[in-house]
């Protein structure tokens, strides 16, 4: 499932997994002050990922009593396959499992702290990290991005210095006229001459 940021233009559909129907209860209690949500809940974890992936949510809330490290472990799986806002409350916790969930991309986790009246808050809290959070990995993969077309660049303009016994100047400029030429970007055709250069070495 690919990121995608809950926006006010459609009703916000949020997926609620608790197997106790009164924690659940008071969860989407506290739902109800969200305009226009549409909550679905799954009270076992049964096929849970296929079932996510068939409701497609915006955001997704885990209620869990004393969870054990599978149930724990599954519910990161979800958080990592997803790509959503996952806010998870919990009633008794530890370290350990505080920092797996924050390496599982899990937006809020809430210890001890279920109230009808916090639910909102926590909600427009877990939307808000998540969308910082896959803000600053489009601008990570954007950057290791510039930085591989960069090198395959430099590699380019090696290799045609070498073959055609020219300057970097020339051969940045030679890359630039073929691209332009063939309206591709430079790092593609820089790409070409890596590929050909590998295949005739």
């Amino acid at each position: 499932m690919p990121d995608r940021v809950p926006t006010a233009d459609r009703p916000l559909k949020i997926v609620l997994i608790d197997e106790s129907p009164v924690r659940a209860a008071i969860l989407e209690e506290g739902l109800r002050a969200v305009n226009h949500a549409a909550i679905t809940r799954i009270a076992d974890y049964a096929n849970l990922l296929e079932r996510i992936y068939a409701i497609d949510p915006d955001v997704i809330l885990i209620g869990l009593e004393n969870p054990s490290r599978d149930v724990l472990e599954q519910m990161f799986h979800v958080s990592r396959s997803v790509r959503r806002p996952v806010g998870m409350f919990v009633d008794q916790t530890d370290t350990a499992s505080i920092e797996a969930s924050v390496d599982a991309g899990v937006s809020a986790y809430i210890v001890d702290g279920l109230r009808k009246e916090r639910v909102k808050p926590i909600l427009d809290m877990t939307i808000s990290r998540f969308n910082a959070f896959s803000r600053l990995r489009a601008e990570l993969e954007q950057a290791k991005s510039q930085l591989e077309e960069r090198k395959i660049v430099d590699r380019a303009k090696g290799i045609l210095m070498r073959s055609k016994n020219i300057g970097e100047e020339q051969a940045y400029a030679l890359l630039r006229k073929v691209a332009m030429n063939e309206k591709k970007k430079i790092a593609e055709i820089a790409q070409s001459v890596v590929t050909a250069a590998e295949l005739f070495s």
